[in-house]
């Protein structure tokens, strides 16, 4: 049997030319750092005598062993996967809903909504984060009838109000996703479900919903990644209400720590909430792309 035809690859001076800044960018600002960090976890910090100079030594899995005995970081960790488990779904459900209606033949104005529902994402999430702080805070906000009686700062809202931003600043975002891939579907399709007697909604619900599967799929990945690295919205919260401690979620409890200075258990702590959410998400991913791509 005769080998298959192999084409030599030509001009690979231009593939390293094209390849190379990106390659060099890609190991400075990402590699390095994540094995920095890594290599940080294994140092500890020892002292010769009571108030001798503090010297950095290798300590193995010292910082690992910290990490698990600290409740404070799984109480943590528990508390963003409940935001996840309610904010996501209702995000990419809003997320989906914008999106079919956009492309709905119905929806007039497609264009001024499109860039309506997109604004939010435009404002950085420190901005967004003081705004809505100002409108739960029961002597700020303009809506004192309704801050007064509900305290939206407390500690049994306060982790919902910050999913109010976050949902509110990155709808719109994930809602573009969708909206591209829907606006990928090749016309002929929607003709034969016409075709067959189909009305809009059973267009949405049998057709469209099916062909973006992917699109939903990946902005679920991107979502997933997100909650388990919120940072700026509680840090700003902090100001607003003292329900959000420093150890709130994982990365302000990450921030916490190295600002102590405690430089190798912050970094023990973001190489577990790493590998946490690369888990969570190649798990996610798994169950989900038999179904996506049927």
């Amino acid at each position: 049997m005769s080998r298959p035809f192999r084409r030599r690859v030509q001009h690979k001076g231009a593939i390293a030319i094209f390849i190379g800044p990106f390659a060099a960018l890609f190991t400075l600002f990402y590699l390095l750092p994540v094995a920095y960090a890594v290599w940080q976890s294994t140092r500890t910090v020892e002292r010769s005598g009571t108030f001798g100079p503090a010297e950095e030594v290798f300590g193995g899995l010292t910082q690992y062993r910290e990490v698990i005995a600290d409740e404070a970081f799984w109480g943590s960790v528990g508390r963003v996967l409940l935001f996840g488990v309610v904010q996501v779904p209702v995000m990419l459900g809003v997320a989906l809903l914008l999106a079919l209606l956009l492309d709905s033949p119905v929806v007039k104005g497609a264009r001024f909504f499109r860039l309506a529902f997109f604004a939010p994402y435009a404002v950085p999430g420190v901005i967004a984060a003081i705004m809505w702080g100002f409108l739960y805070s029961p002597n700020l906000s303009p809506f004192t009838g309704v801050t007064r009686e509900v305290d939206f700062l407390g500690s049994g809202l306060v982790l919902w109000s910050i999913a109010n931003v976050v949902t509110w600043v990155y709808v719109g975002y994930n809602m573009l996703i969708i909206y591209s891939s829907l606006l990928a579907i090749p016309g002929e399709v929607y003709e034969a479900a016409l075709l067959d007697g189909a009305g809009q909604w059973r267009i949405a619900w049998s057709v469209k919903i099916p062909l973006v599967l992917p699109a939903i799929i990946l902005t679920g990945v991107f979502s997933i990644i997100g909650t388990l690295q919120l940072l700026a919205e509680p840090q700003v919260f902090r100001t607003f209400s003292t329900a959000v401690t420093s150890d709130y979620t994982p990365n302000l409890l990450v921030y916490t720590t190295a600002a102590v200075p405690n430089q190798p258990l912050a970094a023990a702590f973001s190489v577990v909430l790493a590998l946490a959410t690369f888990v969570l998400s190649f798990t996610f991913l798994k169950l989900t792309q038999r179904r996506a791509f049927q």
